[in-house]
């Protein structure tokens, strides 16, 4: 019988790149992740709380064409990602493997940017 009860300890990454650019494809690379993850890179240009439609809200313009708007489901660590992107130069960053456009709203790897 195993046990269930024991946790993997959480991956982690120390990433050395000569340029910044190369980052992204280097992080993936050492983690080991699947060629379908990309980022994306957009523009958060709202946050609004509507408590009777869902709660908190983001909307994003990204750089590849198109808009998104989320409404509910964002968690407090997602929340305060974008509350820093906001707040500061506006970027964001998402890691995804969704595809299409599923995308745009995945934000499990969530990052503001300068």
């Amino acid at each position: 019988m195993t046990d269930k009860t024991k946790q993997q300890a959480p991956r982690t990454a120390e990433i050395l790149a000569k340029q910044r650019a190369d980052l992204d494809f280097q992080t993936l690379k050492d983690l080991q992740l699947a060629a379908a993850w990309r980022w994306h890179y957009g523009n958060v240009t709202g946050l609004g709380f509507f408590s009777t439609a869902g709660g908190r809200e983001v909307v994003i313009q990204w750089d590849e064409g198109g808009a998104s708007r989320k409404q509910g489901g964002i968690s407090d660590e997602q929340w305060e990602v974008f509350k820093l992107a906001f707040e500061g130069t506006g970027r964001i960053a998402v890691l995804s493997d969704e595809p299409d456009t599923g995308w745009k709203f995945d934000y499990r790897f969530l990052e503001a940017q300068r």
